[in-house]
């Protein structure tokens, strides 16, 4: 080959190559990893969201993506199992639900990149280095702050059933999150609003927290989000009706199942939202330079029916504001 030809082919490789290597990464299947707190039967829509902003990002299943699901079950502990088994499975993009599933995720994968949905206070419980720049290997969508989520569902409450002045609280003391506690009395404080918890390790114990708390002669009931309220959000919608006990919850969920209210931030929402950034992971972003980003969609949802049930009469002002009105 003479040094002319030999040029030419070159220049010809140079200027092939990027398509062939275009070619070659249009032709690959993703592996995505989707990890959940809570059982199929209970969040498959959550699961449904993710794939939904996959295809509005251009991913068909089966032929340029395949996603790997693990569900926890609302069981904490298992988290760093199932990690490891996606681990194994050589996903290309781990996405994971909850602060627990966070924490899991920042101590056992070092080198995949993590996406977490619904994390609470990232930076104070060490998952990033930052909002805006997360450092690592992990970022994605956070709560809101718990003390404006929680002041919002109070102001709420207020308006739909008072007057209220203590207040049952249902929470989880294991669910990783930097002085929850202490936040919501603070943000009850500002509506002269007592709060008294009533810690909830494992769900056997929820029979006995709503004795409690009708002995207690408590009128009014929040219940904080965590994977274990979550998951067994039927059984305290239940023990509430059965308890003729008025209740604000923490997502849509509950609501959907019976309970009189919910508001806050839309997990769907984010996990819909997690395909955009499993997208731009896919085209060379690196989770360090991807900010986590705050909820921009809440939902405030009134349940007409469990309020009729329980002799209430909505103010109409509360049922305009409601983005869902349950009849």
């Amino acid at each position: 080959m003479n040094r002319r030809r030999f040029i030419g082919a070159g220049a010809a490789g140079l200027v092939t190559m990027p398509w062939v290597s275009r070619a070659q990464d249009a032709a690959r299947i993703w592996r995505i990893g989707f990890l959940e707190a809570g059982a199929p039967a209970a969040n498959q829509h959550f699961l449904d969201a993710f794939k939904s902003g996959l295809r509005e990002q251009g991913y068909v299943e089966g032929q340029n993506v395949v996603v790997v699901e693990r569900w926890a079950d609302g069981n904490v502990e298992r988290f760093p199992v199932l990690l490891d088994e996606l681990i194994q499975a050589k996903v290309d993009i781990i996405v994971v639900a909850s602060t627990p599933g966070a924490v899991a995720a920042k101590a056992a994968v070092k080198t995949i990149p993590v996406i977490f949905v619904g994390a609470g206070d990232p930076v104070g419980v060490g998952i990033v280095a930052s909002l805006g720049r997360p450092g690592g290997n992990l970022t994605g969508f956070s709560q809101a702050e718990e003390e404006g989520l929680v002041g919002k569902r109070i102001e709420l409450f207020r308006e739909a059933v008072p007057p209220i002045d203590r207040l049952a609280l249902i929470w989880n003391p294991r669910a990783p999150s930097v002085a929850r506690l202490k936040e919501a009395r603070s943000s009850a404080a500002k509506f002269k609003v007592t709060i008294r918890p009533f810690e909830v390790r494992d769900a056997k114990e929820l029979d006995g927290i709503f004795a409690t708390i009708a002995k207690e002669r408590f009128t009014r009931l929040m219940v904080l989000a965590d994977p274990l309220t979550v998951r067994n959000r039927v059984h305290i919608v239940e023990l509430a009706a059965k308890s003729r006990l008025p209740a604000i919850y923490p997502f849509l969920e509950f609501a959907h199942v019976g309970g009189l209210m919910a508001y806050g931030p839309s997990i769907p929402e984010l996990f819909r939202r997690a395909a955009g950034y499993v997208d731009k992971m896919v085209k060379g972003a690196k989770p360090a330079d991807l900010p986590v980003e705050q909820p921009t969609k809440f939902d405030f949802v009134m349940n007409l029916k469990t309020a009729k049930a329980l002799g209430l009469t909505i103010p109409r002002t509360v049922l305009a504001r409601a983005d869902e009105v349950i009849q």
